[in-house]
């Protein structure tokens, strides 16, 4: 057996980690790896947003406060309070479409919610290191739809895709002007840009995985929009895993080196790059109750390739995928038919599981 507080060089085990976001669907999955490394986990959220919720199912109970991080006051009380090393920033208003519907909004979270936990980070003495999760769809769209890397433009068509471009400046922008914090400290800066995730536990509407599982546990037709859309999807432990390694090396270069403050991408090998229509077809045959539909209705604009250059991460990191593009879809439709048929939650034997085939591929983090 594993044991799980030697991964990541031990890095986690006993050390303060400030997670925000953390009752949503990356962050319930981040906040278990981290308990489960012995970490002392603390957090800042907003009440579960749906019903059911991953947070809730799984137990965890980190030391948290239920804050809004548009309220700076809060969020500098709450940081300085718990007093962590390091500090990975989740909480995101996260969907395009309600992008669409609430464009001041996602703006106000996304943007100005980032300004005040960088500002309650530079208040806080303890901070050494801040991994900020933004997303793949931070980039300006081109025509030529080439793979995505760290150097290319930021842009964004709708208001979510825009507020992360934004937030990859802000960050840029604080990593340039203040890589030490008001007690003279110095802290890392990365930003970390994920792919299409998917995983168990997530029930966020108009995302393909969850409204695919809702429909196969009815038995009713689900609606699908751009089957042939393409989009680097990757199971939710691919880049937590990448994050966590990510902060092992900051927290280890801090006040040496600054190659690790920086911009990372972390999605699929090249066969994860798959079209809406080849993550149905390949969910499908886990659960065959799924029942789908072209859904004819306009939608808004939405990219009709998305593909992520990883060689960054490979290279410098030593990071790299683990599950396949099979295993990781036939994992999420197991996840969910487990749970609608007999309320299992397999969240747990999901890390263990994907914990030991990384020490089986030999990767450094999981050796």
């Amino acid at each position: 057996m594993i044991d799980m507080s030697a991964l990541f060089g031990g890095t986690y085990a006993n050390r303060r980690v400030l997670v925000t976001g953390h009752t949503g669907f990356k962050g319930s999955w981040l906040v278990l790896w981290l308990q489960s490394m012995g970490a002392r986990v603390s957090a800042i959220g907003l009440p579960t947003a749906t019903t059911p919720s991953h947070h809730a199912l799984l137990k965890l109970a980190p030391d948290d406060v239920l804050v809004d991080i548009r309220d700076a006051a809060a969020v500098r009380d709450a940081v300085t309070t718990f007093a962590p090393d390091i500090v990975f920033h989740l909480a995101a208003q996260a969907l395009v479409r309600e992008s669409y519907a609430s464009p001041s909004e996602t703006f106000d979270v996304n943007v100005m919610g980032l300004v005040n936990v960088l500002e309650a980070v530079r208040a806080t003495a303890s901070v050494r290191a801040i991994v900020n999760v933004t997303t793949d769809k931070c980039y300006r769209q081109t025509a030529n739809h080439q793979p995505f890397t760290e150097s290319d433009a930021l842009g964004g068509h709708d208001p979510y895709s825009a507020s992360k471009a934004c937030a990859e400046i802000v960050s840029a922008s604080y990593r340039e002007s203040f890589l030490a914090n008001r007690h003279g400290h110095p802290i890392a800066f990365a930003t970390a840009r994920a792919g299409n995730v998917i995983g168990g536990g997530d029930w966020a509407t108009d995302r393909l995985i969850p409204d695919l599982a809702r429909a196969a546990a009815a038995r009713c037709t689900v609606g699908i929009r751009s089957p042939h859309a393409i989009r680097p999807w990757q199971h939710v432990l691919e880049p937590l895993a990448g994050y966590l390694l990510l902060g092992q090396q900051l927290l280890e270069q801090v006040g040496h080196s600054t190659q690790f403050s920086d911009a990372w991408n972390f999605g699929p090998q090249a066969a994860g790059h798959l079209t809406v229509g080849e993550v149905v077809t390949e969910f499908s045959r886990h659960w065959c109750d799924v029942q789908t539909e072209i859904d004819q209705n306009t939608h808004r604009h939405e990219a009709a390739v998305l593909q992520l250059d990883c060689t960054k991460a490979h290279e410098q990191l030593g990071w790299h995928p683990v599950w396949n593009a099979a295993t990781m879809i036939e994992r999420c439709a197991l996840w969910y038919r487990n749970w609608y048929t007999s309320g299992t939650v397999s969240t747990r034997q999901d890390l263990a599981d994907y914990v030991h085939d990384a020490a089986a591929q030999y990767l450094p983090w999981a050796a």
